[in-house]
């Protein structure tokens, strides 16, 4: 088993390094210290509590997901009075989306803090928004929701929340093709082939065909990345050309 490496050696922190850069990030002293070292454990260190309940940060990542859906939802509610149910929602969707999450959590640099026998390099990008959802429900059950909220104004609302910005923000750009074949009534299909490459990590290569043309190609690490990669090449392609038929 790969050894467990991470700012924190013990569940005690006893050279207060582990908390000292925490309060740079958070902004404040956090209470109980043991919360925030459960935010940064993955499972596969196999953590137990006095229980023998799995003790890592996936409870603590729902439970910040709630928090700043909540928050999210609070400051669109005040911030767009003119805003009805279905803007609101695809709104907050592109704050808490998993791409802008992951830029926060590496924006933080939070995976140095990660205890895990897993080497870092070889998590997917996901890892990152992972943590930071961990982190805001650690703030939460440490210092409640006025101190939650506050982080998340900080970190999020008040350098990443712009009304205009984000009206304009492509958070899926598959559900776009999707809308834009519907609308055209365009056949469509992410057709999954063998990839031959020769990474490391292992990668799932599509084509995406319309109207039976293979219009463009994409591979990634999972078959949805692979399917979002192949979209947003085909939604600039299909720009272009409708751009280049305009009068």
């Amino acid at each position: 088993m790969a050894s467990i490496k991470n700012i924190f050696s013990s569940r005690t922190d006893k050279n207060g390094e582990f908390s000292n850069s925490l309060k740079k990030i958070l902004g404040f002293n956090p209470k109980d210290i043991s919360i925030y070292q459960t935010a940064f454990t993955h499972r596969s260190t196999n953590e137990k509590n006095l229980n023998g309940q799995p003790q890592n940060y996936e409870r603590l990542e729902f439970l910040g997901d709630a928090m700043l859906g909540a928050v999210i939802a609070a400051h669109l509610f005040k911030k767009v009075p003119s805003g009805n149910e279905g803007y609101l929602t695809k709104m907050r969707s592109k704050v808490v989306s998993r791409e802008h999450l992951n830029e926060l959590g590496r924006d933080l640099q939070l995976v140095k803090f990660l205890k895990t026998t897993v080497p870092t390099q070889q998590f997917s990008g996901n890892i990152y928004g992972n943590v930071f959802e961990a982190l805001v429900g650690a703030i939460y059950l440490d210092r409640g929701f006025k101190y939650c909220e506050k982080f998340i104004q900080k970190r999020v609302i008040k350098p990443y929340v712009d009304i205009k910005k984000l009206e304009g923000k492509v958070i899926s750009y598959k559900s776009l093709f999707i809308e834009w074949c519907q609308k055209y009534k365009k056949q469509f299909n992410f057709e999954i082939y063998e990839d031959n490459g020769k990474d490391e990590l292992k990668h799932f290569a599509v084509r995406l065909k319309l109207e039976d043309e293979v219009i463009t190609k994409a591979r990634a690490t999972s078959k949805k990345k692979a399917e979002e990669r192949a979209a947003k090449r085909a939604f600039y392609k299909l720009q272009i050309k409708i751009d280049s038929e305009k009068p």
